[in-house]
């Protein structure tokens, strides 16, 4: 019995996360049944775990088997299915998260969360309500305890459960620069499998726009809509795939008490169309809406879970503040031990640990790699289509971007024009001018090149991390910026060699190409290490406005160390390190071009023929400089992919 989304399959799932042709199910002739994934795209599960893809696996009676939001059992010879429409069970078991240091931030949090149900979770600063919800969704899983969903283990079986879970960001996890509808579209084509028609694509986008009253502004870039409705965007994007269980970090951060209100009962409307909707918040404005209410206390314990219009007798106050109040001035006091011998505690919690958790057969330990929704290439193809298009859509940054190296080509040209690149004209003995222009040149590409990258991962970051988990490939995620942004810089390089060479004498002959063609090589093959040293930043700094004051000090040293302001070789230490900057190779590469060695004076005049060995004038000396640039460039890409691994969920890392 074959299953998938076509309608030849014998059991057919209208679900846009099943391949068309997803699996088969077949009997063997000793009377076992056994599964074969047909090379399906978002993986086909056996209790959690993924079957190799094209893979076949043997199948018993207590095994479930998942496709999809669908799963499957044997029952004698029949197979039964069920459809993850949302009603199920949700808890979290005794989690306990330890820091560094032994540390508890989060100490043994029990609850369990009805179907169809709206939760809130409240409480002060400190109180451990973002680790919770990294624990909850599996980005960082607690120590010690399990998280339940239907009374299966998250965290061993998250490579399948993750496409049923939601998760909206404190932060948009939008492209701004995108129309709502286009941001969307590239969405679905990033995490629907790559046999989805876009007719299909349209369809969903269109029908959850409808549901979240966003067909209205669907045309509207995301920049030009208000917090709220933002917000609403990024609701929709996580609905794309149909989760059960939906979680968000303070959506109501920063919007006004109306749009609170309106984001509130938007959520409401979620959990009554029947999903599991746990909401992070500070707002207490609107807690009467919700079904459960669940209060941390300083230090990570619970100090109350139950119905929202008990919680505020159950403290004894009147008002949020003065329970918040109470927290902040009563921090040794023990609130969990208050509420677990609270007749509230026996009502709404003492029941979590009733019901067993479902014993399946679990396989060794291995590290999970959810399958990819997309290939490789049809990802890094969207990826560059999504990314041309946020560029494209910036005019400003489009501007700055070809005004910069005019600029600092211009600069160059402002030392004398007598002063060319090329050897001197008598009676000049020698050209010092030469490695000055060259200086300027190269610091600049230095500057532009790493200008262009150094933001793009940090204001990405949250949007990388939600796509991480939902399957996006590092690699082609890196490699988008690499092309995307190596195409702009080689660009700019060709306009700072453009407008320094407009009124430059230069040497009649190159050492393989034209001297202007090589030279302006060796400037695009620095902007394109530079780049990948901005992405390095980009990948280290945890703010945006961390970038500025390493974009300057990267720019700086590369100054210093070209070999053309005082003499680097020769000097033990000081001439390895250099190795270690682009700009030296890059002088270098130009250096043999132009002949630097003999064209620019000699730093001691009593050896003239003591020179940098790497301006030797040769075709296989410039040939080891650009090969060595490049490599350094490749080396920064390795770097920022292994980077990049610290802002993905913790679970897929193990």
């Amino acid at each position: 019995m074959r299953i998938g989304r076509a309608l030849e399959n014998e059991l057919v799932v209208s679900d846009l996360q099943v391949s068309r042709h997803h699996a088969e199910f077949t009997a063997t002739p000793d009377g076992r049944f056994e599964i074969h994934d047909l090379g399906s795209h978002n993986g086909t599960y056996i209790n959690g775990q993924p079957v190799a893809k094209s893979g076949t696996a043997l199948i018993g009676p207590n095994d479930i088997v998942s496709v999809g939001h669908s799963t499957f059992r044997l029952v004698g010879d029949r197979l039964e299915e069920f459809v993850d429409t949302g009603e199920i069970s949700f808890s979290a078991r005794h989690l306990t998260v330890t820091v560094d240091g032994g540390k508890d931030i989060l100490k043994d949090v029990s609850f369990g969360v009805p179907e169809k149900s709206l939760i809130a979770v409240i409480g002060p600063s400190g109180s451990g309500k973002s680790t919770l919800l990294k624990a909850l969704t599996g980005y960082r899983p607690a120590n010690k305890g399990d998280v339940l969903y239907d009374n299966r283990n998250l965290y061993k079986q998250f490579a399948e459960l993750r496409q049923r879970i939601g998760l909206v960001p404190q932060d948009d996890i939008l492209h701004k620069e995108l129309t709502v509808k286009k941001a969307l579209k590239y969405a679905a084509k990033l995490r629907f499998p790559s046999d989805t028609s876009e007719q299909e694509r349209e369809q969903r986008i269109d029908e959850v726009l409808r549901e979240l009253k966003l067909d209205i502004h669907k045309e509207k870039k995301v920049t030009s809509l208000s917090g709220g409705q933002r917000k609403r965007v990024s609701v929709a994007l996580e609905l794309l795939t149909k989760p059960s269980l939906i979680f968000l970090d303070e959506p109501t951060s920063g919007l006004d008490p109306g749009m609170d209100r309106d984001v509130m009962q938007l959520l409401r409307g979620l959990a009554d169309d029947g999903r599991t909707v746990l909401v992070v918040t500070h707002s207490v404005a609107e807690l009467a809406i919700c079904d459960k209410l669940l209060v941390m206390a300083p230090g990570g314990s619970v100090a109350y879970f139950g119905p929202p219009e008990e919680a505020l007798n159950f403290f004894g106050y009147s008002t949020w503040a003065d329970v918040f109040s109470a927290f902040e001035n009563y921090r040794d006091y023990d609130w969990a031990g208050r509420w677990k011998g609270s007749q509230h505690y026996q009502m709404y919690a003492a029941d979590i640990d009733a019901v067993a958790a479902q014993s399946v057969h679990m396989p060794p330990a291995q590290a999970i790699r959810p399958p990819k929704p997309q290939g490789w290439g049809s990802q890094l193809w969207t990826l560059i289509r999504r990314y041309t298009s946020v560029i494209a859509s910036d005019k400003g940054f489009l501007g700055l971007m070809v005004i910069l190296p005019a600029v600092l080509g211009i600069v160059s040209v402002v030392i004398p024009a007598e002063f060319g690149l090329g050897p001197p004209k008598p009676p000049a003995k020698f050209n010092g001018d030469a490695g000055t222009i060259m200086l300027i040149l190269a610091v600049g590409m230095c500057f532009s090149g790493a200008a262009n990258s150094v933001r793009e991962l940090i204001k990405e970051r949250v949007i990388y991390e939600r796509e991480r988990a939902t399957g996006l490939s590092r690699s082609a995620y890196l490699m988008s910026k690499v092309i995307v942004l190596g195409v702009i810089t080689a660009f700019q390089g060709v306009i700072i060699c453009g407008i320094g060479f407009a009124t430059r004498d230069m040497p009649e002959e190159g050492l393989i190409l034209p001297p202007a063609v090589e030279i302006c090589l060796t400037i695009i093959a620095l902007g394109f290490t530079s780049m990948m040293f901005g992405l390095v930043i980009s990948s280290l700094v945890k703010t945006a406005e961390k970038t500025m004051p390493l974009l300057v000090m990267f720019a700086i040293v590369q100054v210093v160390f070209t070999g053309v302001l005082f003499q680097v070789y020769g000097s033990p230490g000081l001439e390895q390190f250099a190795w270690l900057m682009p700009s030296r190779w890059a002088i270098a590469g130009a250096g043999a071009t132009l002949d630097l060695a003999h064209l620019m004076p000699p730093w001691d005049p009593k050896k003239p023929g003591d020179l940098d060995p790497l301006w030797e004038h040769s075709a296989g000396q410039w040939g080891m400089n650009i090969t060595i640039l490049l490599l350094i460039g490749i080396a920064c890409g390795f770097a920022v992919a292994r980077l990049l691994r610290r802002h993905e969920p913790e679970v897929m890392r193990k």
